[in-house]
């Protein structure tokens, strides 16, 4: 479950309810009886309901990627923050997001191969710029080399790259915050654990000991 409480629609505030209404229908409480449309539990909406301000931060940001003033296209749009999800290993944001690459005309194949892009020729010279320059925001921390800066700007302009650029590291910050607080489908334990010896029986083992040969 979250690490942060959830917001029992008795308990939310008024400008939270129509949020709730249009995501889990209306007067539901979306804590006793969790589940959208899509699939997912929804406590992304039920969490972010505890301070108000920051939920209607949030969805503000969904309405600006969404206007119809963005002059990136949505299938670039969709392609970076697809992306970024995978990149930053929030399932949450990815499998969302590979939904929306479907409604924006991205086939099947090309969705499969977006973890191992640079490895794939089912990409537009104008996609593996994006997909690239995504790489340099979430897994360069925003280094991007000239190279890689120079062939986005040969297939966007400059409000495109701007647009680009505040759209994908917003879905960076989703799906960091997605992690640490295990919201929605990044609600998993910990992987790397240590595992115990066969027959553990409290001996302290040097498990290199077996293939040191130095001595």
């Amino acid at each position: 479950m979250p690490r942060l409480k959830e917001i029992a629609r008795a308990d939310a505030d008024a400008s939270v309810l129509p949020l709730y209404d249009a995501v889990f229908g209306p007067d539901r409480d979306p804590v006793a009886e969790p589940g959208t449309a899509t699939g997912t539990p929804g406590n992304w909406w039920t969490v972010f309901a505890a301070v108000p301000d920051c939920n209607k931060h949030i969805v503000e940001g969904f309405q600006f990627y969404r206007s119809k003033n963005r002059k990136i296209s949505a299938r670039l749009r969709e392609l970076g923050q697809s992306r970024a999800g995978y990149a930053r290993g929030s399932q949450f944001v990815f499998s969302q997001h590979c939904k929306a690459l479907r409604a924006v005309g991205f086939s099947e194949e090309q969705i499969e191969a977006i973890p191992g892009w640079a490895s794939s020729d089912l990409f537009s010279p104008a996609e593996r710029a994006v997909l690239a320059y995504t790489d340099d925001l979430v897994l360069a921390s925003g280094r991007v080399s000239d190279t890689n800066f120079a062939a986005l700007k040969q297939h966007l302009s400059d409000e495109e790259i701007l647009e680009f650029t505040y759209i994908t590291c917003t879905y960076d910050m989703h799906a960091t915050m997605c992690r640490a607080l295990r919201l929605e489908y990044d609600d998993v334990d910990e992987r790397v654990t240590e595992v115990p010896l066969p027959d553990d029986d409290g001996r302290n083992i040097d498990f290199m000991g077996a293939v040191d040969r130095s001595e």
